[in-house]
Protein backbone atom coordinates (compact mmCIF):
# COMPACT_ATOMS: atom_id res chain seq x y z
CA UNK A 1 0.00 0.00 0.00
CA UNK A 2 1.26 3.11 -0.96
CA UNK A 3 2.04 5.46 2.18
CA UNK A 4 3.28 9.27 2.29
CA UNK A 5 2.79 11.82 5.23
CA UNK A 6 0.61 14.12 4.20
CA UNK A 7 0.26 17.58 6.69
CA UNK A 8 -3.45 18.94 7.34
CA UNK A 9 -2.34 22.01 7.87
CA UNK A 10 0.27 22.68 5.43
CA UNK A 11 0.28 25.36 3.12
CA UNK A 12 -0.62 23.10 0.63
CA UNK A 13 -4.15 21.47 0.21
CA UNK A 14 -4.01 17.55 1.11
CA UNK A 15 -5.26 17.29 -2.60
CA UNK A 16 -2.08 19.04 -3.85
CA UNK A 17 0.66 17.23 -0.92
CA UNK A 18 -0.96 13.46 -2.54
CA UNK A 19 -0.36 14.74 -6.22
CA UNK A 20 3.10 15.62 -5.70
CA UNK A 21 3.71 12.06 -4.02
CA UNK A 22 2.23 10.31 -6.51
CA UNK A 23 3.41 12.12 -9.44
CA UNK A 24 7.39 12.83 -7.88
CA UNK A 25 7.00 8.32 -7.66
CA UNK A 26 5.89 7.81 -10.91
CA UNK A 27 8.28 10.53 -12.65
CA UNK A 28 11.16 8.65 -10.59
CA UNK A 29 10.08 5.18 -11.55
CA UNK A 30 8.76 4.33 -8.29
CA UNK A 31 5.82 3.32 -9.71
CA UNK A 32 5.53 1.71 -13.71
CA UNK A 33 3.55 1.94 -16.20
CA UNK A 34 0.87 -0.16 -15.73
CA UNK A 35 0.82 -0.72 -12.52
CA UNK A 36 -2.39 -0.86 -11.27
CA UNK A 37 -3.13 2.19 -7.83
CA UNK A 38 -5.50 1.15 -5.00
CA UNK A 39 -8.88 2.20 -4.78
CA UNK A 40 -9.62 5.45 -3.72
CA UNK A 41 -11.34 4.39 -1.16
CA UNK A 42 -8.64 1.81 -0.07
CA UNK A 43 -5.96 4.76 -0.31
CA UNK A 44 -8.04 7.42 1.72
CA UNK A 45 -8.71 4.55 4.80
CA UNK A 46 -5.00 4.07 4.74
CA UNK A 47 -3.61 7.94 4.52
CA UNK A 48 -6.28 9.06 6.90
CA UNK A 49 -8.29 11.74 4.91
CA UNK A 50 -11.46 12.19 2.77
CA UNK A 51 -11.96 10.04 -0.76
CA UNK A 52 -12.54 13.56 -2.02
CA UNK A 53 -8.65 14.33 -1.62
CA UNK A 54 -7.65 11.09 -3.08
CA UNK A 55 -10.26 11.32 -6.01
CA UNK A 56 -8.83 15.23 -6.37
CA UNK A 57 -5.55 13.88 -6.77
CA UNK A 58 -6.04 10.78 -8.97
CA UNK A 59 -8.27 13.39 -11.49
CA UNK A 60 -5.86 15.97 -11.96
CA UNK A 61 -3.04 13.28 -12.51
CA UNK A 62 -5.29 11.98 -15.53
CA UNK A 63 -5.93 15.15 -16.86
CA UNK A 64 -1.75 15.45 -17.26
CA UNK A 65 -1.43 11.75 -18.66
CA UNK A 66 0.13 10.35 -15.37
CA UNK A 67 -2.80 8.29 -14.86
CA UNK A 68 -5.39 6.43 -16.79
CA UNK A 69 -8.59 4.78 -15.59
CA UNK A 70 -10.81 1.54 -16.96
CA UNK A 71 -14.56 1.30 -16.18
CA UNK A 72 -14.85 -1.23 -13.33
CA UNK A 73 -10.99 -1.82 -12.87
CA UNK A 74 -9.33 0.87 -11.47
CA UNK A 75 -6.36 3.80 -11.95
CA UNK A 76 -3.53 2.75 -14.15
CA UNK A 77 -0.02 4.14 -13.90
CA UNK A 78 0.81 5.43 -17.74
CA UNK A 79 3.53 4.17 -19.24
CA UNK A 80 5.19 7.29 -19.80
CA UNK A 81 9.01 6.39 -18.16
CA UNK A 82 10.57 6.05 -21.36
CA UNK A 83 9.65 9.22 -22.34
CA UNK A 84 11.31 11.12 -19.28
CA UNK A 85 14.48 12.89 -19.45
CA UNK A 86 16.42 13.15 -16.54
CA UNK A 87 17.05 16.45 -14.14
CA UNK A 88 18.12 17.58 -11.85
CA UNK A 89 15.75 20.38 -11.44
CA UNK A 90 12.74 19.35 -9.55
CA UNK A 91 9.47 21.15 -11.47
CA UNK A 92 7.15 22.19 -9.13
CA UNK A 93 3.84 22.87 -10.54
CA UNK A 94 1.44 25.92 -9.51
CA UNK A 95 -2.19 25.73 -9.19
CA UNK A 96 -3.80 28.94 -10.30
CA UNK A 97 -7.38 29.46 -9.70
CA UNK A 98 -8.70 29.06 -13.21
CA UNK A 99 -7.15 25.36 -13.15
CA UNK A 100 -7.29 24.53 -9.70
CA UNK A 101 -8.70 20.89 -9.55
CA UNK A 102 -11.44 22.46 -6.90
CA UNK A 103 -14.32 23.17 -8.27
CA UNK A 104 -14.37 27.08 -8.86
CA UNK A 105 -17.66 27.61 -6.75
CA UNK A 106 -16.74 25.41 -3.98
CA UNK A 107 -17.30 26.57 -0.66
CA UNK A 108 -14.17 25.69 1.76
CA UNK A 109 -16.05 25.24 5.41
CA UNK A 110 -12.84 26.88 7.18
CA UNK A 111 -11.00 25.06 9.94
CA UNK A 112 -8.34 27.12 10.28
CA UNK A 113 -8.71 30.88 11.36
CA UNK A 114 -8.42 34.07 9.66
CA UNK A 115 -10.46 37.60 9.99
CA UNK A 116 -11.72 39.45 6.74
CA UNK A 117 -10.01 42.55 6.00
CA UNK A 118 -12.81 44.78 7.27
CA UNK A 119 -12.21 43.81 11.01
CA UNK A 120 -9.09 44.94 11.51
CA UNK A 121 -9.08 48.81 12.86
CA UNK A 122 -6.11 49.67 9.90
CA UNK A 123 -6.59 53.13 10.63
CA UNK A 124 -5.88 53.41 14.25
CA UNK A 125 -3.01 50.84 13.85
CA UNK A 126 -1.66 53.16 10.85
CA UNK A 127 -2.02 56.35 13.13
CA UNK A 128 -0.41 54.59 15.77
CA UNK A 129 2.36 53.53 13.91
CA UNK A 130 3.33 56.82 12.47
CA UNK A 131 3.65 58.13 16.17
CA UNK A 132 5.88 55.78 17.01
CA UNK A 133 7.86 56.45 14.08
CA UNK A 134 7.62 60.20 14.69
CA UNK A 135 8.06 59.65 18.51
CA UNK A 136 10.14 56.70 19.54
CA UNK A 137 12.73 56.49 16.39
CA UNK A 138 15.52 56.67 18.66
CA UNK A 139 14.12 53.41 20.50
CA UNK A 140 13.53 51.77 17.10
CA UNK A 141 17.44 51.96 16.79
CA UNK A 142 18.13 50.38 19.91
CA UNK A 143 18.36 46.27 19.76
CA UNK A 144 15.56 45.16 22.05
CA UNK A 145 15.69 42.20 24.61
CA UNK A 146 14.82 38.84 23.29
CA UNK A 147 12.30 38.79 25.66
CA UNK A 148 10.39 42.00 23.93
CA UNK A 149 10.57 45.66 24.60
CA UNK A 150 9.31 46.26 28.62
CA UNK A 151 6.54 49.06 26.89
CA UNK A 152 4.78 46.05 25.31
CA UNK A 153 5.32 43.48 28.43
CA UNK A 154 3.70 46.03 30.60
CA UNK A 155 0.51 47.02 28.59
CA UNK A 156 0.00 42.89 28.55
CA UNK A 157 0.12 42.79 32.01
CA UNK A 158 -2.04 45.48 32.69
CA UNK A 159 -4.80 44.00 29.87
CA UNK A 160 -4.22 40.68 32.17
CA UNK A 161 -4.71 42.12 34.73
CA UNK A 162 -8.12 43.70 33.50
CA UNK A 163 -9.45 41.23 31.54
CA UNK A 164 -8.28 37.89 33.73
CA UNK A 165 -7.61 39.50 37.00
CA UNK A 166 -3.83 37.83 36.55
CA UNK A 167 -1.34 39.21 38.31
CA UNK A 168 2.09 38.50 36.52
CA UNK A 169 5.43 40.55 36.50
CA UNK A 170 6.00 42.31 32.88
CA UNK A 171 9.73 40.71 33.24
CA UNK A 172 7.85 36.91 32.75
CA UNK A 173 6.61 38.04 29.60
CA UNK A 174 8.66 37.12 26.67
CA UNK A 175 7.19 38.19 23.73
CA UNK A 176 7.93 35.82 20.15
CA UNK A 177 6.46 35.44 16.58
CA UNK A 178 3.50 33.43 16.63
CA UNK A 179 2.93 30.74 19.00
CA UNK A 180 4.82 27.79 17.27
CA UNK A 181 7.84 30.05 17.69
CA UNK A 182 7.07 29.61 21.20
CA UNK A 183 6.34 25.60 21.25
CA UNK A 184 9.76 25.73 20.05
CA UNK A 185 11.43 27.83 22.93
CA UNK A 186 9.94 25.45 25.35
CA UNK A 187 11.09 22.80 23.63
CA UNK A 188 14.69 24.15 23.47
CA UNK A 189 14.04 25.36 27.37
CA UNK A 190 13.19 21.78 28.57
CA UNK A 191 15.12 19.49 25.77
CA UNK A 192 14.63 16.03 25.22
CA UNK A 193 15.03 14.43 28.90
CA UNK A 194 11.60 16.00 29.11
CA UNK A 195 8.22 13.72 28.27
CA UNK A 196 5.17 16.05 27.34
CA UNK A 197 1.53 15.18 26.80
CA UNK A 198 -0.96 16.64 24.74
CA UNK A 199 -4.58 16.47 23.99
CA UNK A 200 -6.46 14.54 21.22
CA UNK A 201 -7.20 15.46 18.97
CA UNK A 202 -5.57 19.00 19.25
CA UNK A 203 -3.84 21.83 16.86
CA UNK A 204 -1.44 19.77 14.91
CA UNK A 205 1.14 21.81 15.00
CA UNK A 206 1.81 21.45 18.62
CA UNK A 207 2.79 17.50 18.04
CA UNK A 208 4.94 18.71 15.04
CA UNK A 209 7.00 21.29 16.63
CA UNK A 210 7.54 18.84 19.67
CA UNK A 211 8.35 16.48 17.50
CA UNK A 212 10.55 18.43 15.37
CA UNK A 213 12.58 18.74 18.73
CA UNK A 214 12.81 14.67 19.44
CA UNK A 215 10.64 14.89 22.52
CA UNK A 216 9.12 12.09 23.48
CA UNK A 217 5.02 12.78 22.88
CA UNK A 218 1.93 11.04 23.96
CA UNK A 219 -1.96 11.78 23.04
CA UNK A 220 -4.02 11.70 25.74
CA UNK A 221 -7.71 11.41 24.47
CA UNK A 222 -10.49 13.78 25.75
CA UNK A 223 -13.23 12.71 27.39
CA UNK A 224 -16.44 14.73 28.65
CA UNK A 225 -14.24 16.15 31.80
CA UNK A 226 -10.85 16.66 30.15
CA UNK A 227 -7.73 14.94 29.90
CA UNK A 228 -8.08 11.46 32.68
CA UNK A 229 -5.60 11.94 35.57
CA UNK A 230 -5.42 8.25 35.62
CA UNK A 231 -4.18 8.21 31.52
CA UNK A 232 -1.76 11.51 32.18
CA UNK A 233 0.00 9.68 35.28
CA UNK A 234 0.01 6.30 32.97
CA UNK A 235 1.97 8.66 30.14
CA UNK A 236 4.45 9.18 32.56
CA UNK A 237 5.05 12.67 31.24
CA UNK A 238 6.37 15.17 33.24
CA UNK A 239 4.66 18.57 31.14
CA UNK A 240 1.30 18.88 29.90
CA UNK A 241 0.48 20.99 27.41
CA UNK A 242 -3.43 21.73 27.19
CA UNK A 243 -6.31 24.49 26.04
CA UNK A 244 -8.62 24.58 28.87
CA UNK A 245 -10.36 27.81 28.12
CA UNK A 246 -12.22 26.82 24.86
CA UNK A 247 -10.34 23.11 23.62
CA UNK A 248 -9.44 22.68 20.27
CA UNK A 249 -11.43 21.58 18.44
CA UNK A 250 -13.41 20.13 20.19
CA UNK A 251 -14.44 23.33 22.22
CA UNK A 252 -14.71 21.82 25.91
CA UNK A 253 -13.84 24.10 28.50
CA UNK A 254 -12.15 22.32 31.22
CA UNK A 255 -14.37 22.60 34.44
CA UNK A 256 -12.62 23.84 38.00
CA UNK A 257 -12.45 20.87 39.51
CA UNK A 258 -10.10 19.29 37.04
CA UNK A 259 -8.26 22.47 36.92
CA UNK A 260 -7.49 21.88 40.50
CA UNK A 261 -6.75 18.59 39.89
CA UNK A 262 -4.13 18.87 37.24
CA UNK A 263 -2.38 21.67 39.12
CA UNK A 264 -2.45 19.13 41.94
CA UNK A 265 -0.71 16.80 39.72
CA UNK A 266 1.96 19.14 38.69
CA UNK A 267 2.73 20.37 42.07
CA UNK A 268 3.78 16.69 43.07
CA UNK A 269 7.38 17.06 41.49
CA UNK A 270 9.32 19.18 40.56
CA UNK A 271 10.14 18.88 36.82
CA UNK A 272 6.20 19.25 36.14
CA UNK A 273 5.14 21.71 34.51
CA UNK A 274 1.48 23.07 32.77
CA UNK A 275 1.41 25.19 28.97
CA UNK A 276 -1.79 26.82 29.45
CA UNK A 277 -2.58 27.92 25.49
CA UNK A 278 -5.29 30.19 25.74
CA UNK A 279 -5.57 31.08 22.59
CA UNK A 280 -8.96 33.06 22.11
CA UNK A 281 -10.09 33.90 25.37
CA UNK A 282 -11.10 36.59 24.84
CA UNK A 283 -14.08 35.95 22.69
CA UNK A 284 -16.43 34.33 25.33
CA UNK A 285 -20.61 34.57 24.81
CA UNK A 286 -21.99 32.83 27.85
CA UNK A 287 -21.18 33.60 31.51
CA UNK A 288 -18.04 35.14 32.77
CA UNK A 289 -14.70 33.27 31.84
CA UNK A 290 -13.86 30.03 34.42
CA UNK A 291 -10.35 31.91 35.75
CA UNK A 292 -7.35 30.55 33.92
CA UNK A 293 -4.69 27.92 35.31
CA UNK A 294 -2.37 30.65 35.65
CA UNK A 295 -4.98 32.54 38.18
CA UNK A 296 -5.28 29.67 40.21
CA UNK A 297 -1.90 28.38 40.02
CA UNK A 298 -0.79 28.60 43.75
CA UNK A 299 3.10 26.88 43.09
CA UNK A 300 4.42 28.52 39.87
CA UNK A 301 4.07 25.61 37.73
CA UNK A 302 1.87 27.12 34.54
CA UNK A 303 3.48 28.44 31.26
CA UNK A 304 0.50 30.85 30.08
CA UNK A 305 0.43 31.37 26.29
CA UNK A 306 -1.66 33.44 24.18
CA UNK A 307 -1.51 35.53 20.92
CA UNK A 308 -2.69 38.40 18.95
CA UNK A 309 -3.26 36.20 15.55
CA UNK A 310 -7.01 35.43 16.86
CA UNK A 311 -7.73 38.94 18.37
CA UNK A 312 -6.41 40.98 15.85
CA UNK A 313 -4.85 39.75 12.64
CA UNK A 314 -3.75 36.73 11.66
CA UNK A 315 -0.62 38.05 10.34
CA UNK A 316 -0.14 40.16 12.44
CA UNK A 317 2.90 37.37 14.30
CA UNK A 318 2.82 38.27 17.34
CA UNK A 319 2.37 35.62 20.50
CA UNK A 320 3.47 35.89 24.29
CA UNK A 321 4.33 33.18 27.05
CA UNK A 322 4.39 33.97 30.63
CA UNK A 323 7.22 31.35 32.55
CA UNK A 324 7.43 31.12 35.85
CA UNK A 325 10.06 32.55 37.91
CA UNK A 326 12.38 29.57 38.27
CA UNK A 327 11.99 28.70 34.51
CA UNK A 328 12.52 32.77 33.54
CA UNK A 329 15.74 32.10 34.85
CA UNK A 330 16.76 29.26 33.27
CA UNK A 331 15.09 30.58 29.79
CA UNK A 332 17.83 33.87 30.27
CA UNK A 333 20.52 31.81 30.82
CA UNK A 334 19.80 28.97 27.94
CA UNK A 335 18.31 31.11 25.37
CA UNK A 336 18.87 35.05 25.97
CA UNK A 337 21.35 35.02 23.36
CA UNK A 338 18.26 34.75 20.80
CA UNK A 339 17.39 37.97 18.61
CA UNK A 340 13.47 39.60 19.13
CA UNK A 341 11.38 37.64 16.75
CA UNK A 342 9.07 40.89 16.29
CA UNK A 343 10.30 44.12 14.96
CA UNK A 344 10.36 46.58 17.61
CA UNK A 345 8.35 48.89 15.47
CA UNK A 346 5.10 46.55 15.88
CA UNK A 347 5.88 46.02 19.27
CA UNK A 348 6.04 49.52 20.02
CA UNK A 349 2.97 49.99 18.30
CA UNK A 350 0.94 47.36 19.73
CA UNK A 351 1.90 48.77 23.10
CA UNK A 352 -0.01 51.69 22.12
CA UNK A 353 -2.74 49.79 20.76
CA UNK A 354 -3.47 47.78 23.99
CA UNK A 355 -2.06 51.16 26.32
CA UNK A 356 -4.80 54.00 25.12
CA UNK A 357 -7.66 51.43 25.03
CA UNK A 358 -8.07 50.56 21.26
CA UNK A 359 -7.51 47.00 21.97
CA UNK A 360 -10.58 46.55 24.60
CA UNK A 361 -12.65 48.33 22.16
CA UNK A 362 -11.85 46.24 19.13
CA UNK A 363 -12.57 43.29 21.43
CA UNK A 364 -16.12 44.73 22.32
CA UNK A 365 -17.22 45.46 18.89
CA UNK A 366 -15.78 42.01 17.93
CA UNK A 367 -18.05 40.00 20.74
CA UNK A 368 -20.69 41.39 19.39
CA UNK A 369 -20.50 41.00 15.68
CA UNK A 370 -19.48 37.14 16.50
CA UNK A 371 -22.29 36.92 18.82
CA UNK A 372 -24.43 37.80 16.47
CA UNK A 373 -23.24 35.47 13.79
CA UNK A 374 -23.71 32.65 16.71
CA UNK A 375 -27.14 33.89 16.77
CA UNK A 376 -27.95 33.43 13.23
CA UNK A 377 -26.06 30.24 12.83
CA UNK A 378 -29.00 28.98 15.51
CA UNK A 379 -31.67 30.49 13.52
CA UNK A 380 -31.06 29.48 10.06
CA UNK A 381 -30.34 25.50 11.60
CA UNK A 382 -34.55 26.37 13.96
CA UNK A 383 -35.85 27.09 10.62
CA UNK A 384 -34.51 24.08 8.61
CA UNK A 385 -36.22 20.75 8.16
CA UNK A 386 -32.83 19.70 9.47
CA UNK A 387 -33.25 21.48 12.91
CA UNK A 388 -33.49 17.67 14.95
CA UNK A 389 -30.36 16.18 12.65
CA UNK A 390 -27.95 18.62 12.93
CA UNK A 391 -26.88 21.16 16.58
CA UNK A 392 -24.44 23.51 17.46
CA UNK A 393 -22.30 22.21 19.86
CA UNK A 394 -19.60 24.17 21.86
CA UNK A 395 -20.70 27.24 21.12
CA UNK A 396 -19.99 29.44 24.43
CA UNK A 397 -16.92 30.91 23.78
CA UNK A 398 -14.13 31.05 20.82
CA UNK A 399 -14.09 31.16 17.05
CA UNK A 400 -15.50 28.31 16.09
CA UNK A 401 -17.96 25.24 17.01
CA UNK A 402 -18.48 21.61 16.04
CA UNK A 403 -21.60 21.04 13.82
CA UNK A 404 -22.82 17.63 14.83
CA UNK A 405 -24.92 15.53 11.98
CA UNK A 406 -27.22 12.45 13.23
CA UNK A 407 -26.98 10.67 10.00
CA UNK A 408 -26.25 6.71 9.26
CA UNK A 409 -24.17 7.95 6.66
CA UNK A 410 -20.15 6.74 6.78
CA UNK A 411 -18.27 10.54 7.36
CA UNK A 412 -16.25 10.06 4.17
CA UNK A 413 -19.67 9.60 1.96
CA UNK A 414 -21.36 12.51 3.59
CA UNK A 415 -17.67 14.59 3.13
CA UNK A 416 -17.64 12.96 -0.96
CA UNK A 417 -21.75 13.94 -1.25
CA UNK A 418 -21.02 17.84 0.30
CA UNK A 419 -18.14 18.27 -2.41
CA UNK A 420 -20.64 16.95 -4.96
CA UNK A 421 -22.21 20.15 -3.44
CA UNK A 422 -19.81 22.74 -3.99
CA UNK A 423 -18.56 22.29 0.35
CA UNK A 424 -15.72 21.27 1.42
CA UNK A 425 -15.84 19.89 4.87
CA UNK A 426 -13.03 19.50 7.57
CA UNK A 427 -13.98 16.42 10.29
CA UNK A 428 -12.98 15.97 13.81
CA UNK A 429 -11.40 13.27 12.81
CA UNK A 430 -8.98 15.16 10.96
CA UNK A 431 -7.18 16.57 13.99
CA UNK A 432 -7.00 13.32 15.68
CA UNK A 433 -3.75 11.15 16.08
CA UNK A 434 -6.16 8.08 17.31
CA UNK A 435 -8.96 8.66 14.38
CA UNK A 436 -11.15 5.79 16.64
CA UNK A 437 -11.26 8.14 19.62
CA UNK A 438 -13.70 10.89 18.23
CA UNK A 439 -17.29 10.92 16.80
CA UNK A 440 -17.98 10.33 13.02
CA UNK A 441 -20.02 13.06 11.73
CA UNK A 442 -18.77 15.83 13.83
CA UNK A 443 -17.28 18.97 11.64
CA UNK A 444 -15.12 21.93 12.56
CA UNK A 445 -16.73 25.51 11.74
CA UNK A 446 -14.93 28.22 11.84
CA UNK A 447 -18.07 29.98 11.75
CA UNK A 448 -16.09 33.81 12.31
CA UNK A 449 -14.75 33.45 8.65
CA UNK A 450 -18.13 32.83 7.27
CA UNK A 451 -21.01 35.18 6.12
CA UNK A 452 -24.57 34.23 6.91
CA UNK A 453 -25.60 33.06 3.59
CA UNK A 454 -22.42 30.96 3.54
CA UNK A 455 -23.60 29.00 6.17
CA UNK A 456 -27.45 28.90 4.44
CA UNK A 457 -25.77 27.42 1.60
CA UNK A 458 -24.18 24.56 4.05
CA UNK A 459 -27.94 23.41 5.69
CA UNK A 460 -29.32 24.13 2.31
CA UNK A 461 -26.59 21.50 1.02
CA UNK A 462 -26.93 18.98 4.09
CA UNK A 463 -30.95 19.20 3.01
CA UNK A 464 -30.32 17.86 0.17
CA UNK A 465 -27.13 15.46 0.73
CA UNK A 466 -29.35 13.87 4.09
Amino acid sequence: MLTYNLTPHHSEPLYQQLYLALKNDITSVKLLGHEKLPSKRKLAKHLGVSVTTVDTAYQQLIAEGYLYSKPNSGFFISDIQHLLTSTDTPIRPVFHKTTSPVMDNTLLVPAKPYQHQQDFPFSVWSKLLKQVLNQESHKLLEPAPSGGVLELKEAIAQHLYDFRGMLVSPEQIIIGAGTEYLYSLISQLFGSKHHIAVEDPSYSRIAKVYNSHQIPLSHLPIIPSGIDLADLEHSRADILHLSPSHQFPTGQVLPVNKRYQLLGWASQADNRYIIEDDYDSEFRFKHRPIPSLKEIDQSNKVIYMNTFSRSLLTTLRIAYMILPPKLLTDFHDKLGFYSPTVSNLEQYTLARFISQGYFERHLNRMRLKYQKKLDCCHQTIKKSPLKDKIVIKEDHSGLHFILAIATELDENVLIDNCHHYGILLSPLSEFAHNKTSVPENHFVIQYANMTSEEFGRLVTILEKVL
